[in-house]
């Protein structure tokens, strides 16, 4: 690890409760929640993945991710952001914590370069999910939280344009929108292969839905056992 990052004054240290590693956060910007652990426990990596981060903010899929899943050879990856100040913080994390397999690309996913096409074998993404303006939110923390600069159709064409045949998708997004989830994605040529639930306390209503979907895969699916958030 080191010691030589220097952080901003609203910049802290947080400790991801895995090998003592630590995450950059900045505490007027949008911080991360469960569901981005959750996330990270969900998907599976395979030797060699080239890994892509879609809506990556700060970083803690990706970072969590990797740190899960260390032992599997040959793992990379690239973390797609659109805020500036939230793609500066998952470069100090990979500073200090010594990961030199991750790569940073600030800028509207609707524009992904033409480099990315079919590059990766894993898309992982926990997007802004909800729907309606921002209220009473601040705009930066809004648009991580709701879709206003990027949408449910904008991402999985973003994802099918970036993954090989048979690349993987895993993503996190609100319960009540799962037909959306599956129709939207079929419609780009990925098809869901697993579905799990999350819920809050044990025998809730879920609020959540975690899928994997397949580019090129066969319409058939596997329903995992409810993950229980309380």
């Amino acid at each position: 690890m080191s010691e030589n990052i220097v952080l901003g004054e609203y910049e802290v240290l947080e400790d991801m409760m895995l090998d003592g590693l630590k995450i950059v956060q900045d505490t007027r910007l949008y911080r991360f929640t469960s569901d981005s652990v959750l996330l990270s426990r969900f998907a599976k990596a395979k030797r060699g993945d080239n890994v892509a981060d879609f809506c990556a903010g700060s970083g803690i899929v990706a970072f969590h991710f990797y740190a899960l899943n260390k032992q599997t050879q040959g793992l990379k990856f690239t973390l797609f952001e659109l805020q500036e100040d939230l793609s500066a913080l998952s470069k100090k994390t990979a500073a200090y914590n010594g990961f030199e397999n991750f790569a940073f690309e600030q800028g509207r996913l609707q524009d992904i370069k033409k480099e990315y096409n079919e590059k990766f074998s894993l898309v992982l993404c926990n997007p802004p999910y909800e729907k309606g303006g921002f209220d009473n939110d601040e705009y930066a923390k809004a648009i991580c939280r709701k879709e206003i600069t990027i949408n449910l159709k904008e991402i999985a064409r973003a994802a099918a344009f970036a993954l090989k045949f048979g690349g993987r998708l895993c993503m996190l997004h609100r319960a009540d929108r799962l037909a959306e989830v599956c129709y939207t994605l079929h419609e780009v040529g990925i098809e869901v292969k697993k579905i799990q639930f999350v819920g809050g306390r044990c025998g809730s209503k879920p609020y959540l839905v975690m899928v994997e979907g397949v580019k090129g895969g066969k319409p058939c699916n596997d329903i995992l056992p409810t993950v229980w958030n309380s």
